[in-house]
């Protein structure tokens, strides 16, 4: 796919939510790891029985940080067979407008992620996409994270 073939394709759909990720539970591993890979160990999100006890949430809750990252995945951005469009040789977080933490993610739940296509802008060699990302909280009435997201794609 050329340049010109995936901005066709994309700007009928400016203003419109382009997918909806599958669940992801956000566990209290995963939130433990996180802790130790950027030393954030700040008890509402690592001590179960301290966050049960004091914590106005009820439980450990994942870093706000760890909500943002999970994005790459959650939209399927990443992975080896993942190419958004065919001719792509190179797709570049370029990075974010936008991030706020609605409502935290306790641990244990489960997060999806939901696209809106906000922009599409024809770039020297490619195309800069901007996308609002919205990861929601399955049952929660607040989203854990709503981002704007910049992704550059290289032809």
């Amino acid at each position: 796919m050329s340049v010109a073939d995936a901005l066709e394709h994309l700007l009928p759909q400016v203003g419109t939510e382009t997918s909806v990720g599958s669940w992801l539970a956000v566990d209290q591993d995963r939130i433990n790891r996180f802790a130790d890979a950027t030393g954030d160990h700040q008890w509402i999100h690592t001590d179960v029985e301290r966050a049960q006890a004091e914590s106005p949430f009820g439980s450990t809750v994942a870093h706000g940080y760890l909500t943002l990252s999970l994005i790459p995945g959650l939209t399927g951005l990443v992975g080896p067979d993942r190419k958004r469009f065919s001719g792509t040789r190179l797709v570049i977080n370029y990075g974010l407008n936008r991030v706020r933490f609605p409502a935290p993610v306790p641990a244990g739940a489960r997060v999806r992620a939901r696209m809106l296509l906000q922009s599409v802008e024809e770039t020297k060699n490619g195309l800069l996409v901007t996308e609002q990302v919205t990861v929601e909280i399955e049952g929660g009435a607040k989203p854990g994270c709503v981002a704007e997201r910049l992704t550059l794609y290289l032809f």
